[in-house]
């Protein structure tokens, strides 16, 4: 009988606007140069993925590895949750915001060092439940940052033309196509199983984050931590576009929101409502419409890191 390979690597090859398949020779290379046995199982769809995992984890595969970026290490995180493996992440997405709040290196040599290494920690996930009590309602987990308003609109832009663009440009440059005729959303947060009070505003976007940044380094939520059992929610109020649009260079180069006009509460479960159906994301990702009931996962993944 065949003995299995300790450790699986799945490949979205389109991720990173090709780079994750670009990037597949080198980290056999580097894997092999350092006596790792590793599988590689290239993707190209999410149901394949998660079919590939679980075949994998019943193959007697203990660490499962992510080349790709958030998304792909999304559906990873998915199949992984309430196993007994290990995540390692090779950075090779647009927006990467997962691996960097990890601080796993962006170099490929040095994230396969630390795979290796095998040092382990505790992270937490999100869980999302879109369309709460209506017929359209979904569960699913995210990692990083989701949200509501601008940021989701813009995912249908990056996805278009502006899907070779680089990571926090792509990201930019579509949630300014998607300003154009966007108005604000009413969104209503509450805090269930706490004393916070609810707060109504309209916004440019309402996010809830687990890492400290999204879209590619965006620095919305400074103080979150990816395993301190808390996300945090960022509401930006809606303003004239005019002043929207002055926020933008800053963002570009320095990754950064410079404006009085943002409410974060940290807390470990959060409801959205809106007045109208509007779509929420989770790490780039589409996940479903409001009202939208998110809550954090303690503890919830051991993945390989620094």
């Amino acid at each position: 009988m065949e003995r299995a390979v300790p450790a699986a690597m799945f490949v979205n090859p389109a991720a990173g606007r090709g780079g994750a398949g670009r990037k597949v020779a080198g980290v056999r290379a580097a894997f092999a140069l350092r006596n790792y046995p590793v599988k590689i199982v290239e993707t190209t769809s999410a149901e394949e993925f998660g079919s590939s995992v679980r075949a994998a984890v019943s193959e007697g595969c203990s660490t499962l590895i992510a080349v790709g970026g958030d998304g792909t290490l999304q559906l990873l995180a998915r199949e992984a949750l309430g196993r007994a493996a290990r995540i390692g992440v090779i950075p090779a997405g647009g927006g990467n915001d997962f691996a960097s709040a990890l601080g796993i290196p962006k170099d490929l040599e040095e994230a396969v060092d630390v795979i290796v290494r095998g040092k382990t920690r505790a992270v937490d996930a999100v869980r999302v439940r879109t369309g709460a009590g209506t017929t359209t309602e979904q569960n699913a987990i995210y990692l990083g940052g989701g949200g509501l308003g601008l940021d989701a609109e813009a995912i249908r832009h990056a996805s278009g033309r502006f899907l070779m663009w680089p990571g926090r440009l792509r990201y930019l440059a579509s949630a300014i196509a998607a300003l154009r005729g966007f108005k604000g959303v009413q969104v209503t947060a509450e805090f269930p199983d706490s004393d916070l009070s609810k707060i109504v505003k309209t916004v440019l976007l309402a996010a809830v984050l687990n890492t400290p940044t999204l879209g590619g380094g965006l620095r919305l939520a400074p103080a979150a931590q990816v395993d301190d059992g808390a996300l945090e929610l960022v509401m930006i109020e809606m303003s004239p576009k005019r002043e929207i649009l002055t926020w933008f260079p800053r963002l570009l180069f320095l990754g950064e929101l410079k404006t009085k006009r943002v409410v974060r509460v940290p807390a470990a479960k959060i409801t959205l409502s809106t007045r109208e159906e509007t779509w929420f994301q989770g790490d780039g990702e589409l996940l479903g419409i409001s009202p939208v009931e998110i809550q954090v996962i303690s503890s919830a993944l051991c993945v390989l890191g620094p």
